[in-house]
C-alpha cells in the first residue's frame, strides 16, 4: 500500500506556527539571565527563581489544557493560548519592576502550557496516524530549528550591544507571524464528547507516569542547559562564542529527526529512547570534565564543548519523539491531549528543577557542581527507564 500523505497545506502552517513561536521563545532564553543581572541586579539564585516561575506556571495549567483540549473545539484554544503568549513579549518592554517581569513570566508559563499542548495534539489530529513517528520527528525539526538560530541571534545581539527592547521586539515580530499562520491551519471536525466524571485520569495519563518520571529526571540537566550553559562557558574561562552551542545542539537534533522518527514507526521506541540515554549521560559527565580540563587544554576543552552540544542534540534529538509515541500509545484516541499533556509536564517539571537548583548550586559551588548534579540524574534516568518505565510501556501499550 502507498503510504499516506503527511504534507498538507495544514501540516505545513502548523509547523510554521511553531517554529515561530519557538523561534520568540528561544531567542530570550540564553540572554533572560544576563538581563535579570544587568536591568535588576538579581543574584543567581534569584535569577534562577523568576526564570523558573514560567515553567512552573506552564507545568499547572498542562493537565487542565489537556483535558479542555479532549473536551471542547482544539483550535479556538489553541489560538487564544497562541494570541497570549504573542502578546507578553510586549509585556515586558514595559516591565520597569521586578515584580511586574515576574508577574508577566508567569502569564506567559501559562500561555505557553496551553499553546504547546494545543499545538502538538492539532499535529496528531491532521497526521496520519501510519506516519505518526515521522510526522512527530518533523514537527520537532522546527523547534530544533528554532533553538539553531533563535539563542545564537539572541547572544549576537546581546554581545553586540543591541538593546534588550529591541530583542523583546523581534520575539513579538515573529510570534505575530506564527500566529497568522495557526490561523490558517484546518483541524478536523471534532465530534462533541460527552463530558466524564472529573477524575485524576483525565487530567494525568495515569499509564504514563513511569515513562514520565524518566523524561522528568533527563529535563533537569537539560533547564540547566539551555538557561546557563553560556554563564557556565564564561566561568570556567571559554571564550568562544557560545551561541554556537545552541546551533550544534540543533543540528544534532536535525540531523536526528530524519532517521529516529521513522525508526519509532517500525516500533522501535524503547530502543531508540535507550540509545539516547546512553550519549547524553556520556555528553553531560563531559561537560562538567570541561571545567577541570579548561586548565589542561583551552583549546581542546574548546573543541570539546561544542562536540557535546552536537552529540547532546543528537541523543535528545532522537529521543523526542518516541517519548511523545510512548505517551500517546499509551493512550485512547479520546485522551490525546491528556496524553500530551502528561508527556509536556512530566518535561515541565524537570525543567523547572533544573533551573531552580541550577542558579541554587551555582550560587553556593559552581555551575560544574551544578552539571555533575545533572550527570547523574541522567544515569539514575537510564536504570529506571531500563528496568521500570521500558517495561511497564510494552505491557500496558495500546497500539
Amino acid at each position: 500500500m502507498p503510504k499516506e500523505r503527511l504534507v498538507t497545506p495544514s501540516y505545513c502552517f502548523i509547523l510554521a506556527a511553531n517554529f515561530l513561536l519557538y523561534f520568540g521563545f528561544w531567542l530570550l532564553t540564553p540572554i533572560l539571565p544576563f538581563y535579570l543581572s544587568e536591568v535588576f541586579q538579581a543574584s543567581n539564585t534569584a535569577i534562577g527563581f523568576v526564570l523558573s516561575c514560567y515553567t512552573i506556571s506552564s507545568l499547572c495549567i498542562r493537565p487542565f489544557s489537556g483535558y479542555l483540549l479532549d473536551t471542547f473545539a482544539r483550535k479556538p484554544l489553541y489560538l487564544f493560548a497562541y494570541f497570549i503568549f504573542m502578546m507578553i513579549f510586549a509585556g515586558y518592554m514595559i516591565a520597569g519592576l521586578l515584580t511586574l517581569f515576574i508577574i508577566f513570566r508567569i502569564v506567559h508559563g501559562v500561555s505557553f502550557g496551553m499553546v504547546t499542548v494545543g499545538g502538538n495534539t492539532i499535529v496528531i489530529d491532521i497526521m496520519p496516524s501510519s506516519r505518526r513517528g515521522e510526522g512527530l520527528g518533523y514537527y520537532g525539526l522546527a523547534n530544533n530549528l528554532a533553538m539553531s538560530i533563535g539563542p545564537m541571534i539572541g547572544l549576537f545581539l546581546h554581545n553586540a550591544g543591541v538593546s534588550y527592547i529591541t530583542i523583546f521586539s523581534y520575539s513579538l515580530g515573529a510570534c505575530i507571524l506564527g500566529f497568522l499562520c495557526a490561523s490558517l491551519v484546518k483541524t478536523p471536525y471534532k465530534p462533541p464528547v460527552k463530558r466524564e466524571p472529573i477524575s485524576l485520569d483525565r487530567f494525568i495519563l495515569i499509564k504514563g507516569l513511569p515513562a514520565g518520571l524518566s523524561l522528568l529526571l533527563l529535563s533537569i540537566p537539560y533547564g540547566m542547559t539551555t538557561n546557563y550553559v553560556a554563564m557556565y562557558a564564561q566561568q570556567i574561562g571559554i571564550t568562544a562564542e557560545t551561541g554556537f552551542f545552541f546551533t550544534l545542539m540543533a543540528v544534532g537534533m536535525a540531523v536526528s529527526r530524519l532517521f529516529s522518527g521513522r525508526l519509532v514507526d517500525k516500533g522501535k521506541i524503547t530502543q531508540v529512547i535507550h540509545a539516547g540515554l546512553y550519549l547524553v549521560c556520556l555528553c553531560y559527565f563531559s561537560l562538567t570534565a570541561c571545567g577541570w580540563l579548561i586548565e589542561w587544554n583551552k583549546t581542546f576543552v574548546t573543541i570539546l564543548f561544542f562536540l557535546i552540544s552536537l552529540l547532546l542534540g543528537i541523543g535528545f534529538g532522537v529521543m523526542f519523539p518516541a517519548y511523545n509515541t510512548v505517551f500517546v500509545n499509551l493512550a485512547p484516541n479520546n485522551q490525546r491531549g491528556t496524553a500530551t499533556s502528561t508527556y509536556l509536564t512530566s518535561w515541565d517539571v524537570g525543567l523547572g528543577i533544573g533551573m531552580l537548583t541550577g542558579g541554587y548550586i551555582a550560587e553556593i559551588a559552581s555551575f560544574r557542581m551544578a552539571y555533575l548534579f545533572g550527570a547523574m540524574l541522567t544515569v539514575v534516568s537510564l536504570f529506571y527507564f531500563q528496568f521500570k518505565a521500558a517495561p511497564h510501556f510494552h505491557k500496558n501499550r495500546l497500539r
